[in-house]
């Protein structure tokens, strides 16, 4: 074999040499078994040694087997000194050139699978440090957000306190239980606007209405009660009254206006279904904002009347604007124990304007029997006792009644709703959800119906209007198809 420069092996080469070697499954590791000739030549070399020791002779010098001639295996580089044959020099000589190829061949295979070991360990290096790399990113881009997040919070809690601290200086809203509950003061105000909403839809004739009746010419002092009032401010006792106060200005606390005197007095219930089908579609909101409308309207016109809210479905409650914004959806509809409460609300009432406006969507369908107890499911007995309060409410005089019922798929539904307003000589109003506030406003003013007549052409010079005549009596089942057209 040739020599090697020493300064020029790596020592992982002689390491893959030196494991090649020692492979069990190598062929120089497996046994030779010698050939027949051979047999035969060493039972003769055993018979000549023995007869040679025999007859005193000295052994001739061992020849070397095969493959066992020695080499130069390594050496330092030029100019150091040698040195001798190493075992794995040694072990290479004797090889046989078919050894020595099989040899080559297992090293380039190590130094192969080395290589593949290296690439994969690299790789999945690389693919860590790209990991890594990602889940810096992302640490990073979690951190931004959540900084921006924080920052957001920051800015909308800011935002939520300032907004919350206006609204109890304003008294919109208080603390209850710990958390924030609408006041009295929020829901009136949010009814205003409701009503301005409503005003846009009705005829000009009654949005002029609304505005209030004919004076009277009879104004007394008192305390300001409502934002319109501004302007019969009394402002010599506003100023005092300030003044006494410790105040450097005048606020609503020390206003003084003069306020119209009104013979009239009014008290109006305005009774709603809560049952379980009003909570259907936008049903409930919409009865919700129809009454607030309505009753601010009659506080528009009217500050000092009585007005009751009235909300039934199995019982029946008295309830304020608050209340009655937040009212939930309850079980069956009441109608007759409604009517009841109507009745005992207006009897004892000494307002010479009593007026009822009952909104509902659908039939009677329990009623209160004689020891209270609430009964549902028998359809014509809660109808009966819905016509029985209807005629005890009828004995109240003066009264009137509006029934406005939400259109419905059922016949049936209006000709009971008919039914009840015929025994308390009211009107009855079918008309959709997204106009019941319009149908009330126009009730409470007095009109009966909210599309205006044609004027009539003026007539020619010299001509005679004609006497009006009586229109031709219609039968019962046309008259009431007019009215459903006319929606009361």
């Amino acid at each position: 074999m040739k020599a090697l420069d020493w300064s020029k092996i790596d020592a992982g080469l002689v390491d893959d040499v030196s494991s090649a070697l020692l492979l069990p499954d190598a062929s120089w590791m497996q046994p030779e078994r010698p050939t027949f000739l051979e047999r035969l030549k060493a039972f003769f070399s055993v018979i000549v040694a023995f007869f040679r020791r025999l007859f005193g002779r000295s052994a001739p010098a061992p020849r070397k087997g095969r493959g066992e001639r020695s080499m130069v295996f390594a050496r330092l580089g030029a100019g150091g000194r040698s040195i001798g044959a190493s075992e794995l020099g040694e072990a290479i000589a004797r090889l046989t050139p078919r050894e020595r190829d099989e040899l080559s061949e297992r090293v380039d295979k190590s130094l192969s699978a080395r290589e593949r070991d290296l690439r994969r360990e690299a790789e999945a290096k690389r693919k860590d440090a790209d990991q890594q790399r990602r889940s810096l990113e992302s640490e990073r881009d979690e951190a931004r957000r959540k900084a921006e997040e924080e920052a957001k919070n920051r800015v909308r809690d800011a935002e939520t306190r300032r907004v919350e601290r206006e609204l109890k200086e304003r008294g919109f809203v208080t603390e209850k239980e710990g958390s924030l509950a609408v006041t009295y003061g929020l829901v009136e105000r949010f009814a205003r606007l409701v009503l301005e909403e409503e005003t846009r839809e009705l005829p000009a004739d009654v949005r002029l209405s609304l505005s209030g009746g004919a004076s009277t010419g009879m104004y007394e002092k008192a305390r300001l009660r409502q934002a319109e009032e501004i302007a019969h401010l009394d402002l010599p006792s506003s100023i005092l009254a300030a003044r006494q106060a410790g105040l450097r200005h005048i606020d609503e606390t020390t206003s003084f206006v003069y306020r119209e005197v009104t013979s009239e007095r009014v008290h109006v219930v305005l009774a709603f279904d809560r049952s379980g089908s009003m909570s259907e579609g936008e049903k409930l909101p919409a009865a919700k904002k129809a009454l607030l409308a309505l009753y601010v309207a009659v506080r528009k016109r009217h500050p000092d009347a009585t007005i009751d809210v009235v909300a039934f479905d199995n019982r029946v409650d008295l309830l304020d604007l608050v209340e009655l914004w937040e009212c939930p959806p309850g079980s069956f509809t009441n109608t007759a124990e409604a009517l009841r409460t109507a009745f005992l609300l207006l009897r004892a009432s000494r307002a010479s304007r009593r007026e009822v406006y009952l909104v509902t969507d659908g039939l009677p369908e329990a009623y209160t029997d004689a020891d209270g107890s609430v009964r549902s499911g028998n359809l014509p007995a809660a109808m009966e006792a819905a016509l029985a309060r209807a005629r005890e409410l009828a004995t109240v005089r003066p009264l009137k009644f509006s029934l406005v019922l939400i259109r419905s798929e059922h016949p049936e539904y209006e000709a009971a709703a008919r039914e009840i307003a015929r025994t308390l000589e009211g009107t009855l109003v079918v008309t959709d959800p997204n106009r019941l506030g319009v149908e009330l406003l126009v009730r409470w003013i007095g009109r009966t119906e909210t599309v205006r007549q044609p004027v009539a052409a003026p007539l020619p010079a010299g001509a005679k209007a004609a006497a009006p005549t009586a229109a031709p009596a219609k039968p019962r089942a046309k008259r009431r198809k007019a009215d459903r057209r006319m929606g009361g």
